[in-house]
């Protein structure tokens, strides 16, 4: 069984505390580099990208450029989802093991950057783009519109990129905005309504319902939990354990099957799934 990537938590840790973000009950942890070790030893016969993150910063990580340098031995193609205040830090690392694709969410500044200093973070982002996009892909992620509207923060994320760009203004439809601009080469922005993350006490749906779940991928916590979906914070599904378990009696487990099986019949059979906002 192939997968087209799996999620690795390296870090349950943030150093943003996003409103919007799920709260896990999980204790906070990081994968010492012995345990990414084992786990690209495990994965590697089943995808060639993996991407660092469920949970969490990845590059808050103390032994980041170990992890990366680990990635690379592998041969994994390595994508990173971060919120980009730590891009100056481990501007070096990313330099010297460069990305299949970053991804950085833009929308996760709202909070904890003023305006003011909006401009300081873009032309950050910026400067990285400069030196890795001729080989890695940069998706500028701004996932926070309601209800297909933009607000004032991503309007002058927008304006900022655009003149910094210098990208002629033509091109920032509202249409296009929502479908995705193409910045320049390997650098794209994308805007996304805000997503909701799997409420347990919300009302479960019994509509009809697909996922990319064990067909598409599966993901890794930082406590080598394996679960179906990038989405299953706090193991809601589990199927076992990395470190213990082997990764092929997880993913044709009976469980496992039943959930994947029940997605292809656009059933979501498991009661996390029933609430869980993504199809």
């Amino acid at each position: 069984m192939k997968f087209k990537k799996i999620y690795i938590e390296i870090t349950n840790s943030c150093n943003f505390s996003c409103s919007f973000c799920y709260k896990s009950k999980r204790t906070k942890r990081i994968l010492s580099v012995e345990e990414f070790q084992l786990i690209c030893e495990k994965i590697q016969p089943f995808t060639k990208y993996i991407y660092l993150h469920v949970m969490g910063e990845p590059l808050l990580h103390p032994h980041f450029r170990e992890i990366m340098q680990t990635a690379t031995t592998f041969g994994f193609n390595t994508n990173i989802t971060t919120n980009a205040s730590l891009i100056e830090k481990q501007r070096a690392v990313l330099n010297a093991f460069p990305p299949h694709q970053i991804n950085i969410s833009l929308h996760d500044l709202v909070e904890h950057v003023h305006l003011n200093q909006l401009s300081v973070y873009l032309d950050t982002i910026l400067s990285l783009t400069n030196d890795l996009a001729a080989t890695t892909y940069f998706n500028l992620r701004l996932w926070n519109r309601i209800e297909g509207q933009l607000n004032s923060f991503s309007d002058a994320c927008i304006k900022h990129l655009r003149e910094k760009l210098d990208i002629d203004s033509s091109i920032f439809t509202s249409e296009n905005i929502k479908k995705g601009i193409h910045l320049r080469k390997h650098i794209y922005l994308q805007t996304a309504d805000r997503f909701d993350w799997p409420n347990e006490k919300a009302f479960p749906s019994n509509k009809p319902k697909t996922c990319y779940a064990l067909k598409d991928h599966i993901a890794i916590l930082s406590d080598g939990s394996v679960v179906p979906c990038c989405i299953d914070a706090d193991a809601h599904l589990l199927l076992g354990n990395i470190f213990t378990d082997d990764l092929e009696s997880m993913v044709k487990s009976e469980k496992a099957l039943r959930i994947k099986n029940g997605f292809a019949r656009k059933e979501a059979v498991e009661e996390f799934c029933k609430v869980c906002g993504f199809r």
